[in-house]
């Protein structure tokens, strides 16, 4: 079988298709196996009840079934939901936006394939250009999104240590290089992998950085305001006209619906439409109307606010608590949880790399993310990047507290043995 680039590309070795197959195999093949590694949210049962509610309630109307199983959305998506989230946005944040300003998209993911194509890749001229991500780590995911090779450009972030075992990135302005090759710039907020949360200083400057060389700011808020709002500090939620807003209904326990939404400029919105529906035709509607009713009196908001938020906040904070009482004397570091459902671990000096590592926890009963495919669009590689890891605090807290013991424990003798 001959495959084209395309095909060599998507059929080649990527990082995260990797990891979600050994994440598959490991778990059927050993279903004692701590995960600490996906991406999935926690199973909260009172939300959970919530959505059950509404999908009942759904199907019991009028055509009910029909409305939600057999038609197709508009290119752009829902009008209805459209409106209601626009609404939305104006009313709390007074951001001067209409429907025109919002689409709906089948999850982050497939948004983010699609906007990063139409702004960065090769040209009819034969220039290429390049998405660049201000600070890394950067998510996972986003690695093998671009259809050309050299796809992203990142800076190294600055390190800020706040405490004996916790430290903070930040931006490195100074370093941070645009140039004619610069298609956009793209920033998770909260940030996947690490739970940093740009600060809205730093936001206002890239936004405007972005705007003095004509580029957009993508912000991708799968995790941020004002849904599902897993932040734990008090920050401003961040549009204008040249920024590209991405959310998703996935953290607010919503995943297998596939919905997300996009706000951005009305020529924007109109080439991510035209796009979106040459290569998925349209959208699912399980998802939307869902969200309709969770619009409908910002439901979505107090959810958010009161339970989502709160959860995870005390979930980060134990686990972080945790893994310092149990690696107090190692020089481990953890970035300071400021949003997300991760915790991101430094371990400073590691005997061996975090991929060695990943494969060491997995033998013995964890899979965690190692760091170094969060790395992307570097120039140059550097230690630190294979010192790293990812670990989720979203599963059962017994399992996560028994997680966290293996994971000391295996560390313990990597450095005691070096």
């Amino acid at each position: 079988m001959k495959l084209s680039s395309f095909g060599d590309k998507y059929t080649g070795q990527s990082g995260i298709v990797d990891l979600m197959a050994d994440l598959g195999e490991a778990l059927h093949t050993r279903p004692d196996m701590i995960s600490m590694g996906g991406g999935n949210p926690a199973r909260i049962m009172e939300v959970e009840t919530i959505y059950k509610n509404h999908l009942i309630n759904l199907l019991k109307e009028d055509d009910g079934a029909y409305n939600i199983l057999g038609k197709y959305q508009s290119p752009q998506g829902d009008e209805l939901l459209l409106k209601q989230l626009a609404a939305l946005l104006r009313d709390e944040y007074g951001w001067p936006i209409t429907d025109k300003n919002v689409a709906i998209s089948n999850g982050g993911q497939s948004a983010f394939y699609v906007l990063a194509n139409l702004f960065a890749g090769r040209f009819s001229d034969g220039s290429m250009k390049q998405i660049q991500f201000p600070l890394v780590p950067e998510y996972l995911g986003y690695t093998d999104a671009g259809l050309e090779a050299n796809f992203f450009t990142s800076t190294r972030p600055t390190i800020e240590m706040l405490g004996d075992h916790v430290f903070k990135y930040r931006v490195d302005f100074e370093n941070m290089k645009v140039t004619d090759s610069t298609a956009a710039f793209c920033v998770s907020r909260p940030t996947n992998p690490t739970g940093n949360v740009l600060t809205d200083d730093e936001i206002r400057q890239l936004d405007a950085i972005a705007a003095e060389h004509d580029i957009p700011l993508i912000i991708d808020g799968a995790y941020g305001t004002p849904f599902p709002d897993i932040i734990f500090d008090e920050v401003s939620p961040h549009w204008s006209k040249n920024t590209i807003l991405l959310l998703s209904m996935s953290k607010l326990g919503l995943p297998g619906v596939r919905t997300g939404f996009i706000v951005a400029s009305e020529e924007i919105i109109q080439a991510y439409a035209n796009a979106n529906t040459i290569q998925n035709l349209a959208c699912g509607t399980v998802g939307p109307a869902i969200a309709s009713k969770l619009f409908l009196n910002r439901e979505v908001l107090e959810i958010s606010k009161n339970i989502i938020m709160p959860y995870y906040k005390e979930r980060a904070f134990s686990t972080m608590d945790l893994f310092i009482q149990a690696m107090a004397d190692l020089p481990v570091y953890i970035h300071k949880p400021e949003g997300a459902i991760f915790l991101w671990l430094w371990f400073k000096d590691l005997p061996v790399s975090s991929a060695k590592l990943y494969e060491i926890l997995k033998e013995a009963g964890v899979l965690i993310i190692p760091g170094h495919d969060s790395f992307a669009g570097l120039k140059a590689d550097w230690q630190h990047a294979h010192e790293c890891i990812r670990i989720s605090y979203a599963q059962d807290a017994g399992q996560v507290n028994k997680g966290v013991e293996i994971i000391a424990r295996e560390v313990r003798k990597l450095y005691e043995n070096n």
